[in-house]
């Protein structure tokens, strides 16, 4: 954390304030937001849709309609792995991930994986930032109403094989993807910006 104790978010819960553990994992979220964000900012559609090597996955003209949508997937047993450009990287850490597990909570998408808009994506840096910014905020409020004492519970049949799984996991789960997604999105910028291009 970069903060030091002294000016942290004092330990006593003031009225209306999240509880100790939903507080913390939100206040890492946020930290994690905020250098992702940080790195982004400036971020031209050149450097969104670099291919640093040939047939990188990416966000690409899906027709004649100036819509994008993002390459799928590969499966887990393609080795070595696609290469992806900074604008697929967004639209996993947006839509694949943080937007798709809206299907674990109330009220959420029931099955993200047949949802075929989730493969629709901005061609451009500023919509493609600003999206993936709306899909943070939506993740990050179901966090939050979650709650402490449902936080560490059973997600339950709503998840499906993840049922067993607790709202927790699935918040570390979100932080981990952000983190090292995020990572790779910076040395991608760094390695734009030093001329590899």
């Amino acid at each position: 954390m970069t903060d030091s104790p002294d000016t942290r978010t004092p330990m006593t819960q003031a009225p209306g304030t999240p509880s100790p553990v939903t507080r913390d994992v939100l206040m890492t979220l946020d930290e994690a937001r905020g250098r992702l964000l940080a790195r982004l900012d400036g971020l031209s559609d050149a450097e969104y849709l670099w291919q640093p090597v040939p047939d990188c996955l990416t966000v690409r003209p899906s027709g004649d309609d100036g819509r994008f949508r993002a390459d799928p997937r590969p499966g887990r047993d393609v080795s070595p792995a696609p290469f992806s450009t900074v604008a697929w990287r967004i639209w996993h850490i947006g839509a694949d991930c943080l937007r798709g597990y809206d299907r674990f909570f109330e009220g959420g998408v029931v099955d993200s994986a047949v949802d075929d808009s989730r493969w629709d994506w901005p061609g451009t840096a500023a919509e493609g930032v600003a999206l993936m910014t709306e899909d943070w905020a939506r993740f990050r409020a179901r966090v939050a109403a979650v709650g402490d004492a449902r936080l560490v519970e059973p997600i339950g049949p709503i998840a499906g094989p993840y049922g067993t799984e607790s709202y927790l996991a699935l918040a570390l789960h979100a932080l981990d993807e952000v983190a090292h997604h995020g990572a790779e999105v910076a040395v991608l910028r760094d390695l734009y910006l030093h001329g590899m291009r």
